[in-house]
């Protein structure tokens, strides 16, 4: 059975995100640090007032301002004196060894021996807590300031909309902001694209891009002379029409096509080279793609793209070589047009076991999600516009986690996506960038801004980016105009979003990283090594989608109608890609 490429069709806030926006809007968010120590507040009975000095003579005659404050400031210290002398006394019956003790404002500073987080730190803190002295406890942390925007020199950065703060398109992810946080040089993640493969020469891939592994095991399909082996490059991934007409063409299933370089495409929005002063910029600088070929002329096979998957995450392949960069996210813009089965959702279960979180495009069927998007565990990006409502062609369901620009698929309403490509219709040729459309695209910008979340925090598990991308999120728009999009109907075009069709909201890169920066991981207990799974046998089943470039005058639901009656052909080949595909 064969997939095909998601597309490249040239076509409410929750409580935890609240608490976001409130840090921003204090100005003093950023990465907070190891508590030092705590601020304690006292019960007032704990302390007894301090006895008043006997007055003499000379002090009786003094009654100004000048010695009224002096009298003030004495009683002030003497008091500060009982109350530390009574924190003292507090810390040792709480168990709590304290190096300094201090004022803090009109609480008590206690600093501990060794700076403390994590379970360490709340169990210091419930110990103090628990005393009956003890009013309130606080953690003392230091505090970054909150940096300007960072915004990169490369030249189309201006043109990459979706990136920007979110003024003009409501949907942008306000990169700029989030790169004040971090830029995801440091701590680079691994992040696999399972597609194509890339045109490893791209000037604005130079240094992003490791060896990778190439799984195409049909010879025709490869297009490079033979099938599995280490070269991930992307020959071209053209059909034409008389490969499609030929007697006992291997191809006759297929769709015609020029090359749509879709891997390369996807490698660039995720860490295209940023700050070279070339092209396009990334959603993380400092991300390195592991390319991992599955798919070549008509899509992938699907025992090809489950090895690739697997592999992308360092588990083992027979005849495979071991992975020497394991994933830490992997991005599939491939999908059937079936529900989710065993071989997927095996592959799905022991990849993210090994740390992997599987970032996958929902599909651009118009319709509800089909596989690896309504798989368990897999974290499914779904399509808007510029404004936020659903893309006429995206697919929808309560298994897509969040919303992300996809570009509008319709001429006036934005730009596309500009990102990485080729001006080859069928070899390479010049290399050069181009606004793309579909959720192929808008599920490497969640997988990018995984990648910057790793580079603040590498021990995030899949569990945890999922749950922090969700719990960060601004809330859909509505527009007036449109619809409600209704997760149980069996199609339907722009509609304003819900929870149930496009998931808990629209991606924000900045408060995704302001969430993760108050994140404190317990310290991971050791792995034992887990006995793979026996593979399970694929069920054949018919491709689901693609990729080509901006081909207005083909309309969305004239290509659509094309795509229902292509699901009837026989199953031994993947489509190739037109706008609007999946």
């Amino acid at each position: 059975m064969l997939e095909s490429g998601m597309d490249r069709f040239s076509f409410p806030c929750s409580l935890a995100c609240a608490a976001v926006l409130a840090s921003f809007n204090s100005g003093a968010v950023a990465r907070e640090l190891p508590a030092s120590g705590v601020i304690v507040q006292l019960r007032s009975a704990a302390v007894p007032l301090a006895a008043e000095p006997a007055a003499s003579a000379s002090v009786g005659l003094r009654d100004n301002p000048q010695a009224r404050r002096e009298q003030a400031l004495a009683a002030w210290q003497r008091q500060h004196a009982l109350r530390t002398e009574r924190l003292s006394q507090v810390a040792v019956e709480a168990g709590v060894p304290a190096r300094l003790l201090g004022s803090a404002g009109a609480a008590l500073r206690l600093d501990f021996a060794l700076p403390l987080q994590g379970t360490a730190l709340e169990a210091a803190m419930r110990r103090l807590r628990l005393h009956p002295d003890v009013a309130s406890v606080i953690p003392n942390v230091r505090w970054q300031r909150a940096q300007a925007l960072t915004v990169p020199n490369d030249p189309l950065f201006a043109q990459q909309w979706h990136l920007q703060a979110p003024t003009t398109f409501a949907s942008a992810l306000n990169l700029p902001a989030a790169w004040a946080l971090n830029t995801g040089v440091a701590n680079a993640p691994v992040v696999a694209v399972v597609d194509g493969g890339v045109r490893y020469d791209h000037p604005d891939l130079a240094g992003r891009l490791l060896p990778g592994y190439d799984f195409v095991s049909e010879v025709d399909s490869a297009n490079d002379g033979n099938g599995r082996d280490a070269d991930a490059s992307d020959p071209g991934d053209w059909v034409t029409r008389v490969e499609v007409m030929a007697t006992d063409s291997p191809y006759e299933d297929c769709d015609v096509s020029d090359s749509s370089w879709h891997g390369t495409g996807i490698a660039g929005q995720i860490a295209a080279a940023t700050g070279n002063s070339v092209g396009v910029a990334g959603v993380s600088w400092g991300a390195r793609v592991l390319p991992v070929r599955v798919a070549g002329k008509c899509g992938a096979l699907l025992s090809d793209l489950l090895d690739g998957v697997r592999w992308a995450a360092g588990l083992d392949v027979v005849g495979a070589p071991p992975n020497p960069n394991p994933a830490k996210v992997i991005n599939l813009s491939y999908g059937g047009s079936g529900p989710c089965d065993n071989a997927y959702q095996q592959t799905v279960n022991d990849v993210t076991a090994a740390g992997a979180l599987v970032v996958v495009a929902a599909g651009n069927g118009a319709g509800p999600i089909t596989r690896p998007a309504d798989c368990a565990g897999v974290l499914t990006v779904g399509a808007v516009r510029g404004d936020g409502a659903k893309t006429s062609y995206a697919s929808y369901g309560p298994n897509v986690a969040l919303a992300v620009p996809g570009g509008s698929g319709s001429i006036g309403a934005d730009a596309g996506l500009l990102t990485t490509l080729n001006a080859g219709r069928t070899v390479s040729a010049a290399h050069t960038y181009e606004a793309l459309a579909g959720t192929s695209f808008a599920a490497p910008l969640v997988a990018g801004t995984a990648a910057l979340m790793l580079s603040v925090q590498p021990g995030l598990t899949p569990a945890d980016l999922t749950r922090l991308l969700k719990a960060s999120v601004r809330p859909h728009t509505a527009q007036p105009n449109l619809p409600m999009c209704r997760a149980a109907s069996l199609s339907q075009a722009v509609c304003n979003c819900t929870v149930t069709t496009c998931g808990a909201g629209l991606l924000d890169a900045q408060l995704a990283l302001a969430a993760v920066t108050t994140v404190v991981l317990p310290t991971p207990a050791p792995t034992v090594p887990t006995v793979p799974t026996a593979p399970t046998t694929p069920v054949a089943d018919s491709g689901g989608g693609g990729h080509t470039g901006w081909a207005w005058g083909l309309g969305l639901w004239a290509w659509l109608a094309a795509l229902a009656l292509s699901r009837g052909r026989p199953a031994s080949r993947a489509k190739g890609c037109l706008p609007a595909r999946c």
